[in-house]
């Protein structure tokens, strides 16, 4: 009697485990300029059910926030935990960092092709194409000037939560970055160093603020877009992830755009490697989609 008790708790534990590594694949895509983490959590299956509960956070706020609990805090346990790799990575290993991406990015379309069949209407290809050219042009945009300290004013900081509501936005449209709506503002790498500081343990009144606010607007950004996003997928929903696979075709432009001095100065090796990474990205994302079938 206690065993059949059991399986039900260790289901449940399983699940939420299995929900805290999908979120940390979440942040850690999200920190990645001109990656998306809305695109990873449609990869990984879970983007409906993300979108749900972060629109209905206001009505059912317990439930809605039980159910994304394990999401977030994987989401912020792997932007954390990954912020130092990634960004050694992206430095002095940028292609390769990068084409890794691409190629889990790659390798989990299949899965958003499932949700489009039947033949597509001309509706449908102009959701693929507008979006698509959308998520590239975005790359296309100057990066402004960083934000150069932590003096900041009242319109500063309602900048700061503006632009942070946008990138959250982005977050939960798949394909757009918001690392990259960060970057284009010049607010990404004022942000990276706020949390660096924080995680050396330089903790200042003014960087507390800087960070409350910009999390601030990112819960109204992702509130926001999520609710749109559910209504979208509720009443055109073939249409919607037609879209959905534009903004992931016109990210992978976007995401070596950043990086295109590097892109001329890198030596031979660092695009074999790249070549390496990049099958096995799709060959990584594909076994897990396979797994994630047979146990299903």
């Amino acid at each position: 009697m206690r065993q059949s008790e059991n399986q039900p708790k260790r289901g449940k534990l399983k699940a939420f485990f299995k929900d805290v590594l999908r979120g940390a694949a979440i942040g850690v895509a999200f920190i990645i300029p001109g990656f998306s983490g809305g695109s990873v959590a449609v990869l990984l299956g879970v983007y409906e059910r993300l979108v749900d509960n972060l629109s209905a956070l206001l009505k059912h706020f317990c439930c809605s926030f039980v159910a994304l609990l394990p999401i977030l805090l994987g989401a912020a346990l792997g932007a954390c935990a990954m912020l130092f790799p990634i960004r050694y990575g992206l430095e002095a290993f940028p292609i390769p960092t990068v084409t890794l991406f691409v190629g889990l990015a790659i390798g989990g379309v299949p899965a958003v092709l499932e949700k489009i069949k039947g033949k597509p209407n001309l509706g449908h290809v102009a959701a693929f194409l507008v979006p698509c050219a959308l998520a590239a042009l975005l790359a296309l945009l100057p990066a402004s000037a960083s934000v150069g300290n932590l003096a900041l004013s009242a319109p500063d900081y309602l900048l700061l939560f503006g632009v942070c509501a946008l990138a959250a936005c982005a977050l939960v449209v798949p394909g757009i970055s918001g690392s990259m709506v960060l970057l284009v503002f010049g607010y990404y790498d004022f942000l990276v160093r706020m949390l660096t500081q924080v995680a050396a343990g330089r903790i200042s009144a003014e960087c507390v603020l800087v960070l409350l606010v910009a999390a601030l607007g990112i819960a109204f950004g992702v509130v926001a877009a999520s609710y749109l996003m559910k209504k979208l997928l509720a009443r055109f929903p073939k249409g919607t992830y037609c879209a959905i696979l534009g903004f992931l075709a016109g990210s992978i432009v976007a995401v070596y755009a950043p990086f295109a001095e590097e892109v001329s100065m890198a030596p031979a090796w660092h695009f074999a490697l790249a070549a390496l990474l990049l099958a096995f990205g799709v060959f990584l994302a594909l076994g897990m989609r396979r797994l994630a079938k047979k146990r299903a």
